[in-house]
């Protein structure tokens, strides 16, 4: 089977497991407690001005979008080894860039899918113009990428190391 690099999420073994952990626990003890929930809410009666079996129901929707989104995510993951500390610029990797070659206008940003994100860095996708524009780069190379405006911005990669987040 042959994938697109845009329509794969590159994930560790350790990432998917627990995104599949999520997954098992949103398509069982979690349905099983929302429908307790609407069921309990739906005998306090009129439903119309029941506050209870309408947070429900909206708490219910968003676990469903949850299983969805979990679903397709883990459907096109192909999952790897962490990326070796090489030099080039990999999925997985916390890369350090520099605006315009400018050494003290840098950014540091792990290049992962959202789901890999981590409140301790800020995360591009690879997909992103950012994470596409640098991806398969090695230390020390400029590298380009689209901004939104439609002009062009130029980086230079300082540092590329695996991410031990």
């Amino acid at each position: 089977m042959t994938q697109t690099s845009e329509n794969v999420t590159w994930l560790t073994q350790e990432a998917y497991n627990k995104l599949k952990e999520e997954l098992e626990y949103l398509t069982g003890p979690a349905r099983t407690e929302i429908s307790a929930k609407i069921a309990a809410a739906r005998e306090e009666g009129d439903l119309r001005e029941n506050g209870g079996y309408h947070a429900a129901k909206e708490e219910q929707g968003k676990q469903e979008l949850r299983v969805r989104q979990l679903t397709q995510l883990l459907e096109s993951a192909k999952v790897g080894e962490a990326p070796a500390a090489g030099g080039e610029v990999a999925p997985g990797m916390v890369v350090t860039i520099a605006f315009d070659g400018d050494e003290d206008d840098t950014l540091d940003f792990l290049l992962a899918s959202r789901e890999y994100a981590s409140s301790d860095i800020e995360t591009y996708s690879p997909q992103s113009p950012l994470g596409s524009g640098v991806i398969g780069h090695k230390v020390g190379d400029d590298a380009e990428y689209e901004l939104p405006n439609g002009k062009m911005a130029s980086v230079k990669i300082l540092k590329a190391e695996p991410y031990n987040g």
